[in-house]
């Protein structure tokens, strides 16, 4: 094993990355299929009381606490047993899901396939970054993290429009069961067969690199939770930045349903929000490799929360969508440079973890901001309490990040 044998770079491994940017991208397909037609007929499709918004926002807690603790698995996994495994794993683990929401008899079912979604996406989406990190230099990680979004947000913006017209043309339960098959099988044939395992990129770069102690789980847990306050900072903003997310997941849906949109037009609104925030990290990521990651992070934050906000103080399609795509904008630029200043910070011997914490604590804010913007909308009677809780949490997060925060941009 040489660094000649493994040479690093985005045109040295031009092939086994794109590989890698098609898997990110079905798996934004994969979470993208639940994202339009789920919410907005939960009632009428899954028998879900009105006004529940805690139980409706159950499948998202859920799907939250189980990526994040993937997260957190598969990055340690990974370095034992190498990636490609794990990602292959990872779309076994989704097989089921498909047929689960077609043959659903009740919401119970949904928040059960939510939970293998949550499997899936945190062992594939963990391991398609950390492979294209694996493959890539040091100065070119803003490039890499902002093309990984790209793709996997791309791909949720499309699948939540596509899956609204297969709705309307096919029924809900039969166009959701036709994409989430083709799009599952479809990332389980190329990772079996055409993907090739990194780690030992990653074992080349840390013998080239200045040596390190190797450290263990829990001491990287330490690090990025609250040691380093840089690290720390940049976790307690991903987790809030998760928030939106879950917002446009669960609350988008019924509150532009509510107002009188069709399925295909809340999936335009919905996918603006993905469209605007994935292409826009093609130049986000790039950016924040030459004027570095932490401004980029902070204003993301409030931008991101502004268009949260802006979207309960106005009426009509075209405001909503526009209010989604500012909402899109902030997250391109806080989404890729949060992980790419983890990267930063990380040696390779211990990056690969470093990755799976943050996205531990990034998508159990899933978990945190569904429950919280349920008993916000809950307790105030109306569903825009929730717009709010989390437009004021996306703007004191930005101010702790700001403070505790610094440049990590290598020179």
């Amino acid at each position: 094993m040489t660094a000649i044998t493994h040479q690093f770079g985005i045109v040295e491994n031009r092939s086994q990355f794109v590989h890698q940017l098609v898997q990110v991208l079905l798996v934004g397909f994969a979470i993208g299929m639940t994202r339009t037609v789920v919410p907005a007929l939960a009632e009428s499709e899954f028998g879900l009381e009105r006004g529940s918004f805690v139980l409706l926002s159950a499948f998202v807690i859920a799907f939250g606490v189980v990526k994040g603790v993937l997260n957190f698995v598969a990055g340690r996994l990974s370095e034992r047993i190498g990636r490609k495994k794990v990602l292959v794993l990872g779309w076994l683990v989704a097989l089921p899901i498909p047929v689960m929401i077609a043959l659903a008899p009740d919401w119970n079912w949904i928040v059960a396939a939510t939970v293998l979604l949550g499997v899936n996406q945190g062992l594939c989406w963990s391991m398609a970054q950390t492979s294209k990190l694996d493959l890539t230099r040091a100065n070119q990680r803003g490039v890499v993290i902002g093309l990984n979004e790209f793709a996997g947000y791309v791909g949720v913006a499309l699948a939540g429009i596509i899956t609204g017209y297969a709705a309307t043309i096919m029924g809900p339960r039969e166009g959701l069961l036709a994409f989430g098959l083709i799009v599952i099988g479809l990332g389980l044939f190329l990772s079996a067969f055409f993907v090739r395992d990194t780690l030992p990129w990653a074992h080349a770069e840390a013998k080239s690199a200045a040596a390190t102690a190797p450290l263990s789980t829990w001491q990287v847990f330490t690090l990025m939770s609250w040691r380093d306050r840089r690290l720390a900072a940049i976790s307690q903003a991903g987790l809030v930045e998760k928030f939106v997310d879950a917002l446009v997941w669960v609350i988008y849906p019924v509150f532009l349903f509510s107002r009188g949109l069709s399925l295909p037009e809340i999936g335009w609104v919905v996918g603006m929000y993905g469209v605007v925030w994935g292409g826009s990290q093609l130049v986000t990521g790039p950016l924040s490799d030459k004027v570095g990651r932490h401004w980029p992070n902070v204003l993301g934050m409030w931008i991101c929360g502004a268009g949260v906000a802006m979207m309960v103080l106005g009426e009509g399609i075209a405001w909503w969508s526009f209010s989604a795509a500012v909402s899109g904008l902030g997250m391109a630029l806080l989404y890729p440079n949060l992980s790419a200043a983890v990267a930063d910070i990380a040696a390779p011997a211990w990056r690969g973890s470093a990755i799976g914490i943050y996205r531990f604590w990034r998508d159990l804010g899933y978990a945190i901001g569904a429950l919280g913007f349920a008993l916000a909308a809950n307790l105030m009677g109306q569903i825009e309490a929730a717009f709010w809780f989390v437009a004021v949490a996306m703007l004191v997060s930005g101010l702790v990040l700001l403070v505790w925060g610094e440049e990590t941009r290598p020179h």
